[in-house]
């Protein structure tokens, strides 16, 4: 690892995909499922990378070997980077995981701490294996303090991902219905979200805990040596935001204990957060010639579409003469879908003028058990035929929440609203 972060030190940009090679990086041939980035390495030297990390001796042997690396496996030889360069910093690390929120919590924490210090955030959705080492890796000398957002779907993820990054502060944003079929049920989910506070407790670090929330509460109880920093939502109160529905209050309360622990000024924490402006699809109202949308479909599970749809149901409809509620299937849910989606279809079906455009399989089947059927819904097999029905019959002056798992989507059907 020694001769690899020299490596680095020299060329501190990492590659990972030949169709965007960062010039003089090194660029790592990583394996998947449908790919071997083993079979790219000569494409991306030739295209400006100055070597590339190889876990096949075939590729390590050919004529450009004097530029190869070659390891055991290039995915653990990315994360030993990552953590050595890490190490190497030496400079706070705060990781937020959870069932919902993580990326707005990270955003708007990261601008608060931005008031004070040099911060570098993880850009997108880099939150796995993969995007936890690049955005390590992304953090140079000037970086004074990391944010680092850390998805999983199954047990053992986050402690991978903790024992890479090597955080100081942690926050579980909630624990919620989120991966369900991974983790093999909603006490998998806290197990395997506890995974962050195990790592914290297990290092001398310190979490943020919200005190209204019990199971998180009890969570960082139950684990001796843990330091936390309790702190009540009620820090959100009063603060102006650009964030659509109230339960971001729970994001801007960490973001806002986030600030006081680190000494930074009350009123930059306020200019940190109204500045946000939630973009990619998150808890954004839109306007448009013919509708208000409230726009919530960059995921979807059952805790979060639950408090989309009660938050939806609650707000005036600003003048608009219809109530629209466009739903997409949750997905990665197992056995527990079909009573998750119909839990969802009779909570939204509460409203009698509502209106439900449900799309995907998943809804089809659990409106198909429901008796009795749920009134003023439809139903589309995919969002192509959601599309089409919008086009042959427009949604006009409608206040509507889109809603949906990333993989349905609805993002695309907006233009038709």
């Amino acid at each position: 690892m020694s001769e690899l972060y020299e490596l680095f030190s020299q060329h501190p940009r990492i590659s990972t995909d030949t169709r965007r090679i960062e010039p003089d990086s090194i660029f790592f041939a990583l394996r998947g499922d449908t790919f071997d980035g083993n079979r790219f390495v000569a494409e991306a030297l030739e295209k400006g990378a100055a070597y590339a990390v190889s876990d096949d001796p075939q590729v390590a042997a050919s004529d450009e070997r004097q530029r190869i690396v070659l390891v055991d496996d290039t995915l653990k030889a990315l994360q030993d980077l990552a953590r050595c360069h890490r190490r190497a910093l030496g400079i706070p690390i705060l990781a937020i995981s959870g069932s919902n929120g993580k990326t707005t919590t990270k955003e708007l924490v990261s601008r608060v701490l931005a008031e004070r210090f040099e911060v570098y955030a993880t850009r997108g959705n880099l939150n796995n294996h993969i995007g936890v080492p690049l955005t390590l890796l992304a953090m140079t000398r000037d970086t004074e303090f990391g944010v680092v957002e850390m998805g999983a779907s199954a047990c053992g993820e986050l402690a991978l991902l903790a024992s890479v990054a090597e955080p100081n502060y942690g926050i579980l944003t909630n624990i919620g219905r989120a991966h369900l079929e991974g983790f093999g049920g909603p006490e998998g989910i806290r197990r395997g979200k506890g995974e962050l506070l195990d790592y914290l407790a297990a290092n001398g670090g310190r979490a943020f805990v919200p005190r209204e929330d019990q199971t998180l509460t009890n969570m960082a109880a139950e684990r001796d040596g843990l330091a936390a920093e309790y702190y009540s939502v009620t820090l959100a109160d009063g603060i102006a935001h650009h964030l659509e529905g109230d339960y971001n209050r729970f994001n801007i309360a960490a973001a806002v204990a986030v600030g006081r622990y680190f000494d930074i000024d009350g009123e930059r924490i306020r200019h940190a957060v109204g500045s946000y402006m939630p973009d990619n699809n998150r808890s954004q109202r839109t306007e448009t010639e013919r509708n208000t949308l409230i726009v919530d479909c960059y995921n979807a599970n059952p805790s979060s579409m639950r408090a989309s749809v009660l938050n939806f149901l609650a707000e005036p409809a600003g003048g608009r003469s219809r109530r629209v509620l466009i739903l997409g299937d949750m997905l990665e849910l197992g056995a527990w879908s079909e009573q998750e989606h119909r839990d969802i279809v009779a909570l939204a079906a509460r409203n009698p003028d509502a209106e439900l455009m449900l799309v995907g399989g998943e809804f089809a089947r659990a409106c198909a058990g429901m008796e009795p059927q749920p009134a003023n819904t439809a139903l589309f097999p995919s969002r192509e035929e959601l599309i089409a029905e919008l086009r042959r019959r427009p949604v006009e002056n409608a206040f509507v929440l889109v809603k949906g798992s990333r993989g349905i989507g609805l993002e695309k059907a907006l233009e038709e609203l």
